[in-house]
């Protein structure tokens, strides 16, 4: 029977799935690495179920472990994209990414991380400057894209190695990068200037610049760019022209997503 603090269940709840999302939510910045004692205590499971759902977490990604603590890995973020893509963030980019895409005519749009792919989830075209369309609920693979490598460069060494081990990384054109060491080194530069551009690998005169889009924990949640056609902007010009017009762009995106976080939990 449940208590007096608990909501009746109904005859569809599936109580393994609450114990998993319990060991999830158990990890916090206050608590980011815990034994399996830690865990248990937290969660108020025996110490066998614990280890079941911390192995089983494993398994799929979402927790790493040295043999003795715990930790989340940043693939527990990917259960979110799915929220932030239908519950706030193409309402909120979509009319700054209009402002963008008028003040420098150019497109733009805004991507979450899906997989191993982007996933666009908002967007304005000024014309149609690739062989295919691209719209919302499009995807391309993140390594080929200037908001790929935003959105990758944002993970861990661990998460980087283990993406570029599995990943199989197609010439989409004679610009593309191919090599994991090379790749390796571009996403520690983009992690270190805050921007990524992709000079013609997703497709031959296609240049895009991408910046990063975080949370109020300053996690980065979606990135957004702008693409423009290389027979039209150098990388410099790209650099000079787009760069500061995408990262207002972003800021104001971020206040937008922080003022409703705050609405929604009622501050």
């Amino acid at each position: 029977m449940p208590t007096e603090d608990e909501p009746e269940r109904g005859a569809h709840f599936v109580q393994s799935l609450e114990r998993g999302l319990l060991v999830i939510r158990a990890f916090s910045a206050e608590r980011p690495s815990m034994t399996l004692s830690d865990v248990a205590r937290e969660t108020h499971l025996t110490r066998a179920a614990a280890r079941r759902f911390l192995l089983t977490l494993a398994d799929l990604g979402y927790v790493r472990t040295d043999g003795r603590l715990f930790s989340l890995t940043p693939r527990v973020l990917e259960l979110g994209y799915a929220y932030v893509a239908s519950a706030g963030l193409p309402d909120v980019a979509q009319p700054h990414l209009e402002d963008l895409s008028a003040r420098v005519h150019e497109s733009a749009s805004v991507s979450v991380l899906d997989g191993d792919d982007v996933l666009y989830v908002a967007r304005v075209a000024t014309s149609r400057i690739m062989t295919v369309s691209i719209r919302v609920g499009t995807r391309f693979p993140a390594v080929a894209t200037s908001m790929g490598r935003v959105l990758l460069a944002d993970r861990d060494g661990a998460e980087i190695d283990a993406f570029l081990e599995r990943v199989r990384l197609e010439p989409l054109t004679r610009f593309t990068v191919t090599d994991p060491e090379r790749l390796r080194a571009e996403l520690l530069r983009v992690r270190e200037q805050g921007y990524a551009i992709v000079d013609q690998e997703l497709e031959e005169g296609l240049r895009s610049i991408a910046a990063p889009v975080r949370d109020t924990a300053g996690r980065v949640i979606a990135a957004a760019n702008v693409s423009a056609q290389a027979n039209r902007s150098s990388i410099e010009d790209v650099r000079r022209d787009l760069l500061p017009a995408l990262l207002e762009a972003t800021a104001r995106i971020e206040a937008d997503l922080a003022s409703v976080s705050r609405r929604d939990a009622g501050l």
